[in-house]
């Protein structure tokens, strides 16, 4: 072998080695979506674990409007969007600017698009507000990244019902079916239309992630097929 193909074989080498080390160091932002109860941030903290990724939880327990909202939805709709929007965007544009791969529990996109949506479909926010709010939501989103690869947690009601009274939150014992079931048409709705990256659909009602650790598997091995 010549000087010559010996110094052109180490610097290919030297550029593909170069090349996995890139792979490895990339930035990874997954986001995990879904229903109220369906497991996302059980989802967040199991996929964290297993990549070592951070993760970014929804803020619940410490949320002044949420307790409020479930008592009337109507009187508190507009102010606990507007918290969740102002709290999304934070969490999100700091995943945006930062450098370090994220888990985020629920995107901005969901407030707009299933939560104020609904609301307002519903007759619990009116006009006047709900055009102001997306307006803002508007404005904040064309300045964020989306994530690299949506993860969305399907589930029946039945299981979301389940789910809930296991976690056992005092303010969300009282959520009525018919809420959940509109939450899950809106949800199928977006989903199909979801044009910002790809997204991995888990079927909640068949996939215990949180106790089989063949069904995590499963979700891990597709989420990494998913983002190579």
């Amino acid at each position: 072998m010549t000087a010559r193909s010996r110094l052109v074989r180490s610097t290919g080498s030297s550029r593909r080695l170069a090349h996995r080390r890139r792979r490895r160091a990339r930035k990874v932002f997954l986001a995990v979506a879904g229903n109220i109860g369906s497991g996302k941030s059980s989802l967040t903290r199991l996929l964290s674990e297993h990549t070592g990724w951070a993760p970014l939880f929804e803020s619940v327990e410490d949320n002044p409007y949420l307790g409020d909202f479930y008592a009337d939805m109507k009187r508190w709709s507009f102010a606990l969007q507007v918290y969740f929007l102002s709290n999304r965007f934070r969490s999100h544009k700091a995943i945006t600017e930062g450098r370090t791969s994220v888990i985020l529990d629920r995107v901005i996109y969901e407030d707009a698009e299933i939560f104020a949506r609904n609301l307002y479909e519903i007759g619990n926010m009116d006009e006047r507000d709900y055009r102001n709010y997306v307006a803002l939501y508007d404005v904040m989103t064309a300045y964020l990244r989306p994530p690299d690869l949506l993860i969305y947690l399907r589930a029946s009601v039945d299981t979301l019902l389940r789910q809930i009274m296991l976690r056992g939150r005092d303010f969300e014992q009282g959520i009525q079916r018919s809420y959940l079931e509109q939450l899950n048409r809106h949800y199928e709705r977006w989903v199909a239309g979801y044009r910002l990256g790809k997204v991995l659909t888990v079927e909640v009602d068949t996939t215990d992630f949180v106790n089989r650790a063949e069904d995590l598997q499963r979700v891990v091995t597709s989420m990494r097929r998913m983002l190579a």
